[in-house]
């Protein structure tokens, strides 16, 4: 039985050398981390943008969450070409090459912005996302192998939780900066002339300029550090010619479920994050202005940093498929909570479900890598194919919520739960459970 790719080196059997390996792997392990930050950054930033160019175009739901059918349209696209140049190049300079492709997109917030240009804007997300793809098809597996195969979950976890102390700021930030001034109201915005709307739009729209030049900026000075960093080798499939050269990633169901668990869970993260400004900004739930309520949205991503800190622990002590199974029934059910109330008791159930996210896209993706071997580029790549969830499930929202209303759209991601939870239970065994004794 293949297990999952190992580091070039030899990796130590006494107890006093695994150590040895664990603290010579916690350097790149903290470097690799910062960019599980700057892409939970910049993906949580989205959920600011939408209410933001919402206004600004005076555009229907389904029309805003184009935003994010852009973005993460990228994972679909980019994840098995990046797989490739991962097998091609290696982990790190895949990571180098995502940066700046990252840096470009980001740079490309000005032209958009100076033009008013709501497809120019999708454009650069485009490739600010097809950076973060790279990012993710390279960094995700390096740090399941960077380590022991049994803690993989956990450091994963932990690597993430990062990730969401990036979506918890980025909301803050993205509030003050780019959400500073008050929109006109929809009546008021048809009532000018093309002349007068398009200078209003370029007006509004110059806030994005400064936040996304200093991400650009930073992001090339992290591409020219990860560049001059050493951190270890890992193989890669090319590098390999161990293992069953005619296995194949559909032999292997615990991906192919895992596959379809992070289509749901991105799609229900995303909805609920997307959604979120506008939805605390309905008489019936909270009223918040878009600034206040944008402040709000950062509860539910740090409740994700939260969970992820306090997973990172608890995976170690219990099985994945459990503990990822409890969060699920518990997301589920602060969904059904905040459709079938009003208030504060809605408001506040719809944030809780970022504290049980937190473990969810971790574990699913490493109980589908489980077993994968020298199949495990490509299967990272499949899986972060699967985050165009994210692209489309919001769509589907935006469109019922179009028609029915935001307040009981969110049966999309109660539907995306209740997967997760069968993928927990049973859809995640590998084969080495899964034909026990056949």
């Amino acid at each position: 039985m293949a297990g999952l790719d190992m580091p070039v080196v030899s990796v130590p059997s006494q107890a006093a050398s695994a150590t040895t390996t664990s603290r010579r792997y916690a350097r790149p392990l903290a470097i690799v981390t910062t960019l599980f930050f700057m892409w939970g950054f910049l993906t949580s930033l989205n959920d600011i943008l939408v209410p933001h160019l919402k206004s600004i175009f005076d555009l229907s739901y389904a029309r805003a969450m184009l935003i994010q059918f852009a973005f993460f349209s990228a994972y679909f696209l980019f994840s098995l070409p990046w797989s490739r140049v991962v097998n091609a190049i290696g982990y790190q300079k895949t990571m180098v090459a995502g940066l700046l492709s990252m840096a470009l997109g980001a740079s490309l917030f000005v032209p958009a912005a100076s033009t008013a240009s709501f497809p120019l804007f999708l454009a650069a997300l485009v490739v600010l996302a097809a950076g973060i793809t790279g990012l993710q098809v390279s960094a995700n597996p390096y740090v399941v192998v960077l380590g022991k195969p049994e803690t993989a979950s956990s450091r994963l976890d932990l690597a993430q939780a990062f990730n969401s102390l990036g979506t918890t700021i980025a909301p803050l930030i993205g509030g003050l900066l780019i959400l500073s001034t008050s929109p006109l109201a929809v009546e008021q915005l048809r009532t000018l002339s093309p002349q007068a709307r398009l200078l209003y739009r370029v007006q509004q729209a110059a806030s994005v300029k400064t936040p996304y030049v200093v991400i650009g900026l930073t992001l090339a000075l992290l591409a020219v550090l990860i560049a001059l960093s050493k951190l270890p080798k890992i193989q890669t499939v090319a590098d390999r010619s161990d293992g069953d050269v005619n296995d194949s990633v559909w032999k292997h169901p615990n991906l192919v479920f895992a596959a379809i668990g992070i289509f749901a869970y991105v799609g229900a993260e995303v909805s609920i994050g997307s959604f979120l400004v506008n939805y605390l900004g309905q008489p019936e739930i909270a009223s918040l202005a878009a600034q206040t309520a944008a402040g709000y949205v950062s509860f539910y991503w740090g409740g994700a940093m939260v969970g992820r800190f306090l997973g990172a622990g608890l995976l170690r002590h219990l099985k994945a498929g459990h503990l990822l199974a409890i969060c699920a029934l518990c997301t589920g059910s602060l969904v059904v909570v905040s459709m079938a109330t009003s208030g504060h008791v809605a408001m506040w159930s719809i944030l809780a479900v970022g504290f049980f996210n937190s473990i969810m896209f971790p574990t699913i993706f490493s109980l589908g890598e489980a077993e994968l071997g020298r199949l495990t580029a490509t299967g990272s790549g499949i899986l972060n194919m699967a985050i165009v969830g994210g692209a489309i499930l919001p769509l589907i929202q935006g469109v019922i919520a179009d028609r029915i209303g935001i307040h009981h759209a969110f049966f999309v991601p109660v539907m995306c739960y209740a997967y997760i939870v069968f993928f927990a239970l049973s859809g995640s065994k590998p084969n080495s459970e899964r034909y026990v004794g056949a």
